[in-house]
């Protein structure tokens, strides 16, 4: 891991390099001062996707889910949970797929819900179908950093 890490603020879209040992020292934005990390997934966009995970050195896992799934809805205190327990470790977000289908198309998204983790706005990895319990942790401790 090098010494400092790229990341968008969530608030303002601003490119912000954190050293990599502060990360836990809770960062603020140069630009807008809000904190750089919310402890609760992140809702993403067309219009902030390429902020917040392509140009993010931080790993950033994307929850695809739409308001009609049941699995989605049954999954998202767990994810919500998860996010609190690991950032700033790795970044959550959620990508309604309703909302955002340019997005949830250019990943082939044809179940839902579907966890993918991004490094460097490359997939890592992929996950099909709700996940349970510590499951999820499992899962990510991989690609944490």
């Amino acid at each position: 891991m090098s010494d400092s890490l790229q990341l968008a603020c969530p608030h303002c879209l601003a490119i912000n390099r954190v050293a990599a040992t502060r990360l836990a020292d809770a960062p603020r934005c140069g630009k807008c001062k809000q904190a750089l990390f919310t402890a609760a997934p992140l809702e993403l966009t067309g219009a902030n996707y390429a902020a917040l995970v392509e140009r993010s050195e931080l790993p950033v896992v994307v929850d695809f889910w739409a308001g009609w799934c049941g699995p989605c809805k049954m999954m998202a205190p767990l994810f919500a949970q998860t996010a609190a327990e690991l950032e700033p470790r790795i970044r959550f977000a959620k990508l309604d797929t309703e909302a955002e289908p340019t997005l949830a198309g250019r990943f082939g998204i044809r179940s839902i819900p579907t966890l993918i983790v991004f490094h460097g706005g490359r997939e890592i990895a992929r996950q099909a179908g709700a996940v349970q319990g510590p499951q999820l942790r499992r899962w990510l401790e991989p690609h944490l950093v």
